[in-house]
């Protein structure tokens, strides 16, 4: 299973965004401050971000300053939430989201299906148990978790 590079890119300039905002969130950051420093298209970003604020995960601002700000806090704003925003679905299956027919050419599940399935569920639990602030502040590694 491979995470493409619109879920990437958008959790890499999310966690960006979230590096680079002042502690009360006021300072707003420009989308090409990010394309810069992530190594993003940033028309890729324009695209990216018009999803994530329709979603509620980012607030914009207009004129001198303007850019984009979390809605949120970064420990509020999960990594799952991010990723679904921009339409990435976070499953492993080739059976229809949500329906009972499954991926075979008659219409049935295949042996591995619930494997699959199974292996999406707990993908995107993992996910959604991550917040921004997690990995800002390196929280991922095992190191960092027999620490904690």
């Amino acid at each position: 299973m491979r995470l493409s590079t619109k879920g990437r890119y958008a959790v890499m300039a999310m966690t960006d965004l979230a590096a680079r905002q002042d502690a009360d969130g006021l300072r707003a950051v420009s989308l090409a401050e990010i394309a810069a420093r992530q190594e993003i298209s940033l028309s890729y970003l324009e695209q990216l971000f018009a999803r994530l604020r329709r979603r509620g995960l980012v607030k914009s601002l207009r004129g001198p300053g303007g850019g984009y700000r979390l809605a949120r806090t970064a420990c509020e704003t999960h990594i799952a939430e991010i990723v679904l925003a921009v339409d990435e679905p976070l499953r492993a299956t080739r059976c229809g989201h949500a329906s009972a027919k499954g991926c075979m050419k008659a219409g049935a599940r295949c042996t591995t299906h619930d494997l699959w399935e199974e292996m999406g569920r707990q993908l995107h639990s993992y996910l959604a148990s991550v917040s921004l602030a997690d990995v800002l502040e390196g929280r991922l590694t095992p190191e960092a978790k027999a620490a904690a």
